[in-house]
């Protein structure tokens, strides 16, 4: 796979979606949540780097009140297909916000939280090895700290790409790379570091399958199995990672706070839909994920 070309001509796609869209806490939470190298906000728009099966590519998505604007830069255009249906998965914008958001408004602990800002997403992936990888590195740390340790390891790992239009240099690392790391490669505990190593070897090896067709069930209990992953990660993964309308992260201390904020009702009474009342809740809370940041170039 050979780094991108900056001469290379770049393609325009609208993505459709059905409204409403909540814009500002989806794409929030990609911002704050960006691995330095790998994703940037710029000019109003997410940026990020892309692995595609021949060759790799960047893509800039911009929020548009009837779409959002896609800017693809692909290696070789046999990619386009692939690429836009990543970046739909990413923002899932195959939902149906009417749906969910008709059952959820049933529960007056939620009716409120929907007519503030109908329409959530869930902050999805393009590549749900990486997800995986990111979380577990995440695990314990700040939002801001998770993104450091993570830019530091695509810097050192990562395949250099160059951006012809901002200043994304890297691939996110394969999991192959990772998992030859040795646990002293990584930053941060031991501990930590052996989950990141097996968890990699799990997904190269094809123990663990996270791909958009893997059974969920059987992905769950891949991941449940594997020491050091818990609850809050396996759920995490499933709604991020899984696409699982219905995962919970029911021990995260922000969906924590925000549950007793609305009185402390069962999450029981949400499915099918728990990922999407997760985003209603998490965008109550004063956190960068749910604010963009100013519209100004690095």
């Amino acid at each position: 796979m050979s780094g991108l070309s900056s001469s290379l001509a770049r393609l325009n796609v609208r993505l459709a979606f059905r409204a409403p869209l909540a814009a500002e806490p989806l794409f929030g939470h990609l911002v704050a949540t960006a691995v330095p190298g790998v994703e940037e906000w710029r000019d109003g728009a997410y940026r990020r780097t892309l692995r595609l099966p021949h060759g790799v590519g960047v893509v800039a998505l911009a929020p548009r009140p009837d779409h959002v604007a896609a800017t693809l830069w692909l290696a070789d255009p046999r990619d386009l297909t692939p690429a836009i249906g990543r970046c739909r998965r990413l923002l899932d914008l195959d939902a149906d916000p009417a749906a969910v958001d008709e059952a959820l408004a049933a529960d007056p602990a939620l009716a409120p939280l929907i007519a503030r800002g109908p329409g959530a997403r869930v902050p999805r992936t393009v590549d749900a090895d990486e997800l995986a990888v990111r979380i577990v590195l995440g695990q314990q740390v700040s939002t801001a700290a998770a993104a450091t340790t993570t830019g530091r390891l695509a810097a050192r790992l990562g395949e250099p790409v160059a951006d012809p239009g901002g200043g994304l240099t890297r691939l996110f690392p394969s999991v192959d790379a990772l998992a030859a790391l040795d646990p002293a490669d990584l930053p941060g505990p031991r501990t930590r570091a052996e989950t990141v190593i097996r968890l990699a070897g799990a997904l190269a090896s094809g123990e663990l399958d996270l791909s958009p067709g893997a059974d969920r069930d059987t992905a769950r209990r891949a991941l449940a199995s594997l020491r050091g992953i818990g609850p809050w990660t396996v759920e995490l993964i499933a709604m991020r990672g899984l696409g699982d309308p219905d995962a919970f992260p029911a021990t995260d201390l922000g969906l924590v706070r925000a549950l007793d904020a609305v009185g402390g009702p069962n999450p029981e009474r949400w499915r099918p839909w728990r990922s999407y009342a997760a985003q209603y809740l998490c965008a109550t809370l004063d956190h960068p994920i749910n604010r963009l940041p100013a519209d100004r170039t690095p």
